[in-house]
């Protein structure tokens, strides 16, 4: 699990220089009506960690039996990202990747095939959750900035 957390570091350190050029109108600007800002999509990245957060602490104890589904459309709306100060996302986006990270190098590999039900039909183990995590955060760090307005 050091790798995945090592990536993770890798990204948010990588990002955190790139994103802190973007200025607020560009971080606030929607391509589209149905599209997320790029502040809309760190926030969901930000839910993601927090979600993901409970799901890793909880599976690691083998107790994440049954999650909720989430729905990241409510959480962004109800959340109001294009309101937020585009330096305050980008800080708590990097710091709480730093903490999962952190988490992520200490788990206990036996802990790595304890199951997590997210809703879904069949429950996946913590490794799955852990190494997805790490796929979803490239593939949104990577929306943002190229995402053109």
């Amino acid at each position: 699990m050091e790798t995945i957390a090592e990536n993770i570091r890798e990204v948010i350190n990588n990002s955190r220089e790139e994103l802190l050029k973007i200025d607020e109108e560009t971080a606030s600007a929607k391509p589209s009506i149905s599209s997320w800002s790029k502040k809309e999509i760190l926030g969901h990245l930000i839910d993601s960690a927090s979600n993901n957060h409970q799901r890793i602490v909880r599976a690691a104890q083998n107790i994440a039996l049954d999650f909720p589904t989430y729905n990241q459309n409510k959480w962004v709306d109800i959340q109001q990202y294009n309101l937020c100060e585009w330096q305050n996302l980008i800080n708590l986006f990097y710091l709480y990747n730093l903490h999962i990270s952190h988490i992520i190098s200490s788990l206990q590999p036996e802990s790595l095939n304890n199951l997590i039900n997210i809703g879904k039909d069949q429950p996946v183990t913590l490794e799955f959750v852990v190494t997805d995590y790490l796929r979803h955060l490239k593939h949104h760090i990577e929306k943002i900035l190229t995402q053109k307005i």
